[in-house]
C-alpha cells in the first residue's frame, strides 16, 4: 500500500481470530482488533488525528502550539502529527507514570508541563485539578493554542464510530459481534465502537472494563475516574467489570506468547476481562456467538511497569516488600483512620503524603512530608523506613494507594500505621485545613 502521508495509514487494522485452544471458549469465536498496528502504535492514533485535523488550518502561520492533557498514547500521536505540520506540542499532566513514555515524548520534541493538582484523576469541580488548571492557563495565555480536549471532544468517539466500529463489521462479513468488550480510559473508543455496532445489531452487548481501585493499569481507569470523564456514558455499557493489574499482565503474556501480538497491559486487560466474562456466557449458550476486544497498544513502552510488578519475567528475584504481593484479605484489613479522627492521630504521627510533588505543593496537610509513592516503594525494599515507635499516617488522593501501603507496613511489622480514609479529597470535602507551598 502506497501512501503520501503517514496519517493515511491510520485505521484498517486487522481483526485477528484467537485460537480456541488459547482461550478455551467452546461456543464463542473471539477476535482481537489489532490497534497496535496503527502507524504511531496505538488506538489513540485515530482519535488524535480526528481531533486535531480540523484545527490545523492556519495553525503554523499563527505559531500555535498543540496542547493536550495526556501522558500517554494520545500525547505520542499528537506530538508526531504536530511535528509533521511544523507545530510544537505540549503534554500537560500532573504525573508521568511510565518513564519510557516520558523519554519517548521528549525524543519526539514534546514539551512536558507538569501542573499541580491534588487528585491523580480528573475532578472538574476542583480548582486545583490539572484539567481545570490547564483550562485556566489556556484562557489566560496570550499565545495561540490548538487544544484537542480528548476528555470532552466528541470527535474522539466519532473516530471509532466512523472507523473502528465499521471496520469490525466489515471484517465479520457485514455483521456486528454479539459481544464487545472494551477497557475504559477516555471512553472514546468504547462509546464510538458501541454506537457503530448497535446500528447493525441493537442486541450487541457492550462490557466495559475498569481497573481495580487499588491498582494502576496504564490506559485503564478505575470506576471513580471514569465518572469524571466527559465522554463516559453509563448507558453505553450493559455491564462494568473490574480487572486487576495481575490479570492484565496475565492477559498480556497470553497475547504475546501464544498469539504473537506485542500487546501492552491495556490489551492484556481487555483479553483477560473478555475471557473471564465470556466464560460465564459460554456455559449456557445454545448457538454460536462472536466477541471482539481491542488490543490498544504495544508492550515495548511498558517494560519498566512489567519489571516492577513481575521481576521474575526478567530473571530477577521477587521484590521482598511490594504492594503487588498483598492478598485481597490483607488489603481489606488495611488499617485506616476516618477524616473525623485523623486530626488527633496526625498530631502524634508522622504524616506521609504519597502524591506527586506538584499535587503536594498545591495543597497538603500541615506538617506532612512528601514521599512520592514510587520512591516510597523503593524505600520499603530495604525494610521499615520508620521506627516502630513512630505512628505513621499515610495520605494519597482518595485513600486507595495509602491503604495498600498501610497494609504492607503492617505486614512488615509496624504496629501503628494508618491510611487516611478517603484521602486528601475526603479531608478537603470535610473542611480539613490544607496549606500551600
Amino acid at each position: 500500500m502506497r501512501v503520501d502521508d503517514i496519517t493515511e495509514a491510520i485505521g484498517e487494522t486487522p481483526l485477528l481470530r484467537i485460537d480456541p485452544a488459547v482461550h478455551g471458549l467452546r461456543n464463542i469465536d473471539l477476535y482481537a482488533k489489532l490497534e497496535l498496528l496503527n502507524p504511531f502504535g496505538s488506538l489513540k492514533d485515530r482519535a488524535a488525528w480526528s481531533m486535531v485535523r480540523p484545527l490545523l488550518a492556519g495553525a503554523a502561520e499563527r505559531g500555535d502550539t498543540v496542547v493536550e492533557l495526556s501522558s500517554g498514547n494520545t500525547a505520542k500521536a499528537l506530538a508526531l502529527i504536530a511535528g509533521m505540520h511544523g507545530l510544537p506540542f505540549k503534554s500537560v499532566t500532573n504525573r508521568m507514570r511510565i518513564p519510557e513514555i516520558k523519554d519517548l515524548l521528549l525524543l519526539l520534541g514534546a514539551e512536558i508541563d507538569e501542573l499541580p493538582g491534588r487528585s491523580e484523576c480528573l475532578d472538574p469541580s476542583d480548582t486545583d485539578d490539572p484539567l481545570t488548571r490547564m483550562y485556566q492557563v489556556l484562557n489566560e495565555s496570550t499565545a495561540g493554542f490548538v487544544h484537542t480536549d480528548q476528555y470532552f471532544n466528541e470527535l474522539n468517539a466519532e473516530a471509532h464510530l466512523n472507523g473502528t466500529g465499521p471496520e469490525i463489521i466489515k471484517d465479520l462479513d457485514g455483521t456486528a459481534p454479539d459481544y464487545f468488550i472494551a477497557c475504559v480510559g477516555t471512553a472514546g473508543s468504547s462509546t464510538g465502537v458501541a454506537r457503530a455496532l448497535r446500528r447493525y445489531n441493537p442486541d450487541t452487548r457492550v462490557i466495559g472494563l475498569v481497573a481495580a481501585k487499588s491498582d494502576f493499569i496504564p490506559g485503564i481507569r478505575t470506576i471513580d475516574e471514569v465518572h469524571e470523564v466527559g465522554l463516559f456514558e453509563p448507558g453505553v455499557y450493559d455491564a462494568i467489570e473490574t480487572i486487576t493489574a495481575d490479570e492484565a499482565i496475565d492477559g498480556l503474556l497470553t497475547l504475546v506468547r501464544r498469539c504473537g501480538t506485542l500487546a501492552g497491559p491495556t490489551g492484556g486487560g481487555a483479553y483477560q476481562g473478555a475471557v473471564s466474562f465470556l466464560r460465564t456466557q459460554d456455559a449456557v449458550l445454545k448457538s454460536r456467538k462472536t466477541a471482539v476486544f481491542i488490543v490498544c497498544d504495544r508492550v515495548e513502552p511498558y517494560v519498566s511497569y512489567l519489571r516492577e510488578r513481575r521481576p521474575a519475567l526478567f530473571g530477577r528475584p521477587p521484590r521482598p516488600h511490594s504492594v503487588s504481593s498483598l492478598s485481597p484479605a490483607e488489603l481489606a484489613a488495611a488499617p485506616a483512620v476516618s477524616v473525623a479522627a485523623a486530626p488527633d492521630f496526625a498530631r502524634r504521627a508522622l504524616v506521609v503524603d504519597l502524591r506527586n510533588p506538584y499535587a503536594y505543593q498545591a495543597l497538603h496537610i500541615d506538617g506532612s512530608i512528601n514521599i512520592v509513592d514510587e520512591v516510597f516503594a523503593e524505600l520499603l525494599q530495604a525494610g521499615l523506613p520508620f521506627s516502630r515507635r513512630q505512628p505513621v499516617l499515610l495520605v494519597c488522593p482518595v485513600g486507595e494507594k495509602s491503604a495498600a501501603y498501610a497494609a504492607l507496613l503492617t505486614r512488615m511489622g509496624h504496629p501503628d500505621v494508618r491510611s487516611l480514609d478517603g484521602g486528601i479529597i475526603a479531608w478537603r470535602d470535610a473542611g480539613g485545613e490544607l496549606v500551600r507551598d
